[in-house]
């Protein structure tokens, strides 16, 4: 069975989508208590229920697959695999492992990263921190938009999509050469796919009751 936590607007596509996408029993965290045994229990949302949600997998040995970005369960004691997802499109993450192996290259060059996410996106842009973090950027470099105009004209987001997209543009250059970088993910599958792959992965794995970094999976072959 797999247990949806949150209230937000991933949580809710999350709850519409997996049950098309994956071979298991999908609710809501409200209805948790139908689970019998060890279960799945995805956490979308802001961290309110976080203490509840470690209780509940310390008690039945589920597995938490941890959505939100910037979440405190690294200082919470945990006795259950947990899985530590920044983002949960496998292309992105692919790309992101990719810069993890060899942005240190690129080191000594002028490097430029900017993001944009739909405007009501208050979070930590944690795909971008990663991103900058393996060029050897500071957080603090990172630019970010959330203007509607700006991204359909600098970045030409389609119109249906200001509401729900990630973008991410990467600038490597020296005075002679520039290299650059976009990714573009756009609208709720290619998040709700992503974590039903994720939730495969988790399934068919031996996990370890310790924490995973969604990366090791990717280094693996899971995904």
């Amino acid at each position: 069975m797999i247990v949806v936590a949150g209230a937000g607007k991933l949580a809710v596509e999350l709850l519409d989508a997996l049950p098309g996408m994956i071979s298991a029993k999908v609710i809501a965290w409200a209805d948790a208590a139908m689970a019998k045994g060890p279960c799945v229990v995805v956490h979308a949302g802001s961290g309110r229920e976080l203490d509840s949600i470690v209780s509940y997998c310390n008690k039945t040995a589920s597995t938490l697959i941890e959505l939100a970005t910037g979440s405190l369960i690294a200082s919470h004691a945990t006795n259950f695999p947990v899985v530590v997802c920044p983002n949960t499109n496998i292309l992105m993450l692919k790309f992101m492992a990719m810069l993890a192996t060899s942005g240190h290259h690129f080191k000594d060059y002028n490097i430029k990263v900017v993001e944009s996410h739909q405007a009501d996106k208050s979070s930590v842009p944690g795909t971008a921190v990663s991103i900058a973090s393996s060029l050897g950027l500071p957080s603090d470099k990172i630019q970010s938009v959330r203007d509607p105009r700006e991204q359909s004209d600098a970045f030409g987001i389609p119109s249906e999509y200001l509401s729900r997209h990630a973008y991410h543009r990467i600038e490597i250059e020296d005075p002679v050469c520039k290299i650059s970088f976009e990714t573009k993910v756009f609208g709720r599958s290619p998040y709700a796919a992503g974590v039903a792959q994720i939730i495969c992965a988790a399934r068919s794995n031996a996990l370890e009751n310790r924490h995973y970094d969604i990366m090791g999976f990717i280094e693996k072959g899971w995904l």
